[in-house]
This record gives structure tokens, sequence and C-alpha cells, in this order.
């Protein structure tokens, strides 16, 4: 059965380096992506990818 469902989100606060802030801005200009899209993405790429410190021994 087909069921529609609406993704949930929150808001939350953060602090980041000016200069990570500006890099990132750059990048959603030439992207034509919202900043949050983009550190979303970011974010999960990051998670996908995390390498386990316990397999790397």
């Amino acid at each position: 059965m087909f069921e529609i469902k609406k993704p949930t989100s929150s808001n939350k606060t953060i602090r980041m380096p000016d200069t990570l802030i500006e890099k990132l801005e750059r990048l959603t200009a030439q992207n034509d992506i919202s900043f949050n899209q983009l550190v979303v993405q970011c974010c999960e790429y990051a998670l996908d990818n995390l390498t386990d410190k316990k397999d790397s021994n």
C-alpha cells in the first residue's frame, strides 16, 4: 500500500568557524542549493563514510 511520509526536522543552532561558513556559502552559490541542504548532505556523507577507529587498528 502506498503511504505518504512527511520527513520530520528540527532546528538546531551550531557554531562554525567563519572560514568554513565562507567555503560552504561559495559552494551553495556555485551549485544553486541552500546552505541547509548542503550542510545536511555533508553531514550525511560524513556519517555514511565514517571509519570506525576499532576497525583501523
